[in-house]
């Protein structure tokens, strides 16, 4: 945290000596090989990275591997589609944000408008999603710390009366507020030049701390063909609710969330939420079902302790029972009866990650800041080779760190930060977690940094210098800049206060509709001479409404054969080319200054 703040010192005092807009939000098109590779790899690695992802692996098992293959041609479609004609076009153009790349390549400040917002509301679904993933790694690491616990109980207390924050975890607030303060001020103070340095250490950093975790986790589980060998064995918890039986003679007992206990029957449960006196109607807890794990928590439970009831108990609804399940696919599931991932969900994400990070508006932007060819080439296959060594590493360490830590599905998405804790102390050597915790936090503050700066540029840029004071001077650019930066990420930490329970599926929806709203619709404006401004805005608003129609369909009906990333596409290119072949061709100016005067001379022709 402390260097961040130095670098967003260092790059303040740089921007100093040019243009403020310019350096502010695209560091004056001054990316080299490493930059460009490790800001690219360092945004797309997000809080899903080091925190969903691991998440899904724990939860899954090997499966994710075909899960996450798409993810390795990501720098060659995105990179080698976009790259050299986007960088091009950008410059032709003069802009400096991508919606303003679409209102210049297009002539319709509209078009700039509408991918405005549809941005800013994307990129803001995106930053609850490593806001969440920030405090849970923070929560996770200062947990037994005693000065951490002190505030937190004085948190607790002062927030009672606020029912704003009723229901809202001290701790998670605490390490939230934390979060929020440090990135919000880095990200003002700093601007792009700030992110991109930071994204290069925090891109160093990722691999260093997965190395870590790897040598760590194959020397504590035996190896590779050990932890194969016990996964083998495995088999989905089941969930339920439960009652503890209390002894009337002694003060009742608090257990808080997690903790460890014994049924009347022998069985082990864990408690996935705090269970207080007053919880008479139960509360929820996760089930063992695997013998060696039970064994191996039962040494740790004393007998002394109340004893839990089981009144409900809910089954997985694919793997439950089934050893061998976490080995293969679909894999388990506790929702679907198919399993987790079919071949037919495996190919479409296979489009997904490679196509939809592609049509990312942050990864955009970074190609608009390159300085020559040749950068982006070696920056490609670098690109290629980081996401190789740190996905495919991480499902290795999470099947195998499964092994090690049982019934971590009551949360998910604290499997990452808590295996790394648990496996620095196990090799004695506690201090250690701080570097590897240091890898899904860096992951995550790239992206933060990233998507604070695409929807305040957006908002500053794209409307109010276009629509309310085009000729607004450098001061108020400068103060309104960082006005709308700090803004979006307080109101991010707002909305961050409740968010949905899985991280990843956060990530998927906001990654998944912002690709719809611009991957098609960029590759027109790209490549397409015949694309006009009605085209470009039906081409946006269809894959969106795709996109959001598919979404609430599968969230209170079912789940459709392919990813909705898929059909948006479909959505977005069948609006797109309609609305385009139905309306007026563009003028012939636009075509000269982006395809060259030989294109423009056909179009001219065909008029």
């Amino acid at each position: 945290m402390l260097v961040v703040l130095a670098l967003a010192y260092l790059s303040a005092r740089m921007r100093s000596k040019g243009n403020f807009v310019s350096e502010y939000f695209l560091g004056s098109r001054g990316l080299g090989v490493w930059a460009l590779a490790l800001t690219f790899a360092a945004t797309a690695a997000s809080g899903g990275t080091f925190v969903g992802f691991p998440a899904l692996i724990y939860t899954h098992g090997w499966i994710l591997a075909l899960w996450i293959a798409g993810y390795m041609m990501v720098p060659i479609v995105g990179m080698g589609l976009f790259g050299k004609r986007l960088n091009q076009v950008s410059q032709r153009a003069k802009a400096l944000t991508l919606p303003e790349v679409l209102a210049n390549r297009l002539a319709s400040p509209i078009a700039g408008a509408v991918a405005t917002v549809l941005i800013t509301f994307f990129m803001f679904c995106y930053l609850l999603a490593q806001f969440k993933a920030g405090s849970k790694i923070l929560a996770t690491l200062l947990i037994d710390v005693p000065a951490f616990q002190n505030l937190v109980a004085w948190l607790h207390a002062a927030k009672a009366p606020l029912s704003f924050f009723v229901g809202v975890e001290a701790d998670y607030l605490l390490c939230l507020t934390l979060f929020a303060i440090v990135v919000i001020a880095y990200v003002v103070y700093g601007g792009f030049r700030a992110v991109v340095w930071t994204d290069v250490m925090q891109g160093i950093i990722m691999v260093l701390g997965v190395i870590i975790m790897l040598v760590l986790v194959l020397h504590q589980t035996g190896g590779l063909t050990k932890s194969n060998q016990r996964l083998a064995t495995m088999t989905p918890p089941d969930f339920g609710t439960i009652t503890i039986t209390q002894d009337n003679t002694q003060t009742a007992d608090v257990f808080p969330k997690g903790a460890w206990l014994l049924t009347e029957d022998g069985e082990v449960i864990r408690l996935a939420e705090p269970h207080t006196p007053s919880n008479t109607a139960g509360v929820k807890a996760l089930i063992l079902t695997t013998p060696w794990e039970i064994a191996q928590v039962r040494e740790h439970i004393a007998e002394s302790q109340p004893k839990a009831h089981i009144t409900s108990r809910q089954p997985y609804a694919y793997g439950a029972g089934k050893k061998g399940v976490y080995l293969g696919g679909p894999g388990p599931d506790s929702d679907s009866k198919l399993g987790y991932l079919s071949l037919t969900l495996a190919f479409s994400f296979f489009i997904f990650w490679a196509f939809g990070t592609a049509g990312q508006p942050s990864n955009m932007v970074r190609l608009m800041a390159f300085q020559k060819t040749h950068t982006l080439r070696y920056a490609i296959v670098t690109v290629a080779l980081y996401f190789s060594a740190i996905y495919f590493t991480l499902v290795v360490i999470f099947c195998c760190g499964r092994t090690l830590l049982p019934g971590m599905e009551i949360d998910p998405d604290r499997t990452m930060p808590q295996l790394a804790t648990t496996l620095t102390a196990n090799a004695g050597v506690p201090w250690l977690a701080g570097l590897l915790l240091a890898a899904p936090f860096a992951a995550v503050m790239s992206s933060v940094d990233s998507f604070l700066l695409v929807a305040s540029s957006s908002l500053v840029r794209d409307l109010y210098q276009k629509f309310i004071r085009p000729d607004a001077d450098e001061q108020r650019l400068k103060r309104l800049s960082y006005l709308a930066t700090a803004l979006i990420g307080i109101a991010a930490f707002a909305a961050s206060l409740r968010p949905p329970e899985y991280l990843q599926g956060i990530i998927v929806f906001a990654s998944g509709g912002v690709a719809a709203a611009f991957l098609v619709p960029m590759i027109g404006v790209l490549f397409w001479s015949r694309l006009n401004a009605p085209g470009l805005i039906a081409g946006m608003m269809g894959g969106t409404l795709t996109h959001l129609a598919l979404y609430l369909y599968e969230h209170f009906r079912e789940p459709v054969p392919l990813n909705p990333f898929v059909w948006d596409q479909f959505g977005a290119g069948f609006a797109m080319v309609l609305v385009t072949l139905a309306t007026e061709k563009p003028a012939t100016s636009l075509v000269e200054t982006y395809f060259g005067e030989t294109t423009a001379a056909k179009v001219e022709s065909n008029q």
